[in-house]
């Protein structure tokens, strides 16, 4: 019984949740028309000067490097693609929303926030070494910074069990989710994929943050994402940047590595340029927490 009213109030944490603006909304519509052109994103990001301003500043950060400043949102849109800039403002909103520090109850949100920028980054800098074409790349960006967002109403509605969750996960030197699941009967995969679907934002990121933890069981159709997160989450908890409350992370399975087609020494290669993309990345958390 005590269970069941935990994750009632979790769910009921995630169904009162601000709905994302209309803009973003109207932006992830139009978006999955084939046919939208730099000038239709154009339209809908204009109506919204905050969010237009917050997309050009991120356009004109060290993180994506330009040479010349870009003062043109049509320009920006061109030159980066309707599937960057849809993401831009995508990060832009769920971080805005979740961002509070009065939802860290539990974890230290520098820490969390520092582990799911490397998450990111991670996984973005892997599917470049998988090739994965420029217009996606900005996807496995999103995915990993946004993995541990159960971890968010976890913290927000049931911050007591949380201590204990990490308490016991440390005790017995098992991984966080696992105690999150015997201690409170919900984990933040599960959490994850409430906020996912209750914004709409896609079946690829819907199973980066629902199955992160789970690869083994998965057999949907978004692997390579999947499996790129779970390895860049792998990769972030061994070279301890950030933290977000696992000290005892699950090891990940050789068959991510097959399917990947990477080993150890490339997680090695990448760690070297990680923490300065990190420091380019955090524009993101400046303009939106």
């Amino acid at each position: 019984m005590v269970e069941h009213n935990q994750i009632a109030r979790v769910r009921d944490y995630i169904d009162k949740m601000p709905s994302l603006p209309t803009t973003v909304t109207k932006i992830l519509e139009i978006c999955n028309n084939p046919r939208t052109s730099p000038a239709d994103l154009n339209k809908v990001i204009s109506l919204d000067p905050v969010l237009m301003g917050k997309v050009m500043k991120l356009i004109n950060s060290a993180y994506y490097g330009l040479s010349q400043k870009v003062t043109s949102l049509v320009r920006a849109i061109i030159m980066l693609g309707i599937n960057t800039v849809k993401n831009l403002a995508l990060s832009t909103a769920v971080l805005g929303s979740l961002g509070d520090s009065r939802n860290f109850q539990a974890l230290n949100m520098e820490g969390f926030w520092r582990h799911s920028l490397c998450v990111g980054v991670t996984a973005k800098k892997m599917a470049k070494k998988l090739k994965i074409g420029e217009s996606d790349l900005e996807e496995y960006f999103i995915a990993g910074l946004l993995h541990d967002i159960g971890k968010i109403p976890l913290n927000n509605r049931l911050s007591e069990g949380y201590v204990r969750s990490m308490g016991y996960s440390d005790m017995d030197r098992i991984p966080l989710f696992i105690a999150e699941k015997e201690t409170m009967g919900i984990d933040h995969g599960e959490t994850g994929r409430l906020i996912v679907e209750n914004w709409k934002l896609g079946p690829a990121l819907r199973d980066a943050v629902a199955y992160h933890h789970s690869v083994t069981s998965y057999e949907g159709e978004n692997k390579t994402i999947l499996y790129t997160v779970h390895l860049a989450n792998y990769f972030a908890n061994t070279f301890e940047i950030g933290f977000a409350g696992d000290r005892y992370p699950q090891k990940t399975e050789e068959m991510v590595f097959e399917h990947l087609g990477i080993s150890i020494d490339d997680l090695e290669e990448i760690e070297e340029s990680v923490n300065s993309e990190i420091e380019k990345a955090s524009i993101f958390l400046k303009l939106t927490v």
